[in-house]
């Protein structure tokens, strides 16, 4: 076994995907609005992880009204809200969040707020002191604008984070800010971060002296 280990002053995480595995409510959801609009779920599905939904339908859906879209996301979240079936931690995910106690960290989620306590809460997860939520920006991933503002929040240069992402989006995102970037899952593979993990559960964190982390990747 190999291990390889990576400083940093501060880590950025996403949640869906990364912290909790919540595909089986999106993918329902997203395959319940892509059947109304005729759409292929072959087409609809590598679009779904990341972004904001109304950034996904009007990729999907071009011409269509910005109001529509905006209309359809609020009620696709209103209805994720209450549907929490199949929300479950990304293995290593609680030992993660616990091991981060002390260290500079922040939630960056294309989630708002209230959806991103309920999915970490289903998920038997606790909140972070911070996060940057989708009320807070005005681009969604893969725009950095969510990672900037929540290494600025945490006192950090973005060269000197760590995020953790699972969405080729979210990479994008995190690559684009100027941070290195923890690919997390079989997803994140494809998309060419600078460390992947199969899941947390082969991340050992640990406090330095001066308050910021180190982690070790068992590969």
């Amino acid at each position: 076994m190999t291990f390889e280990t990576i400083a940093a002053r501060a880590v950025l995480l996403d949640m869906d995907g990364t912290l909790v595995n919540s595909d089986a409510v999106v993918e329902r959801l997203w395959a319940e609005w892509a059947a109304e609009h005729g759409l292929a779920w072959a087409t609809v599905e590598p679009l779904i992880h990341g972004r904001q939904g109304w950034l996904t339908m009007s990729l999907l859906l071009p011409d269509r009204p910005h109001a529509e879209n905006l209309a359809d996301e609020a009620r696709m979240l209103d209805a994720s809200r209450e549907d929490v079936a199949g929300v479950v931690p990304v293995p290593g995910a609680a030992d993660l969040l616990a091991a981060l106690a002390g260290i500079p960290h922040t939630l960056v989620t294309s989630a708002d707020d209230d959806l991103a306590r309920r999915r970490m809460a289903a998920a038997g997860l606790p909140f972070p002191d911070l996060a940057v939520t989708a009320e807070l920006v005005a681009a969604s991933k893969p725009d950095p604008e969510g990672f900037l503002l929540a290494a600025s929040q945490l006192g950090a240069l973005p060269g000197e984070c760590l995020v953790l992402e699972d969405s080729e989006a979210g990479i994008m995102a995190g690559l684009a800010a100027g941070a290195r970037v923890l690919g997390i899952g079989e997803r994140a593979a494809s998309y060419s971060p600078t460390y992947w993990a199969a899941d947390l559960t082969g991340v050992a964190l640990a406090r330095t002296d001066d308050g910021a982390a180190l982690l070790t990747l068992a590969g």
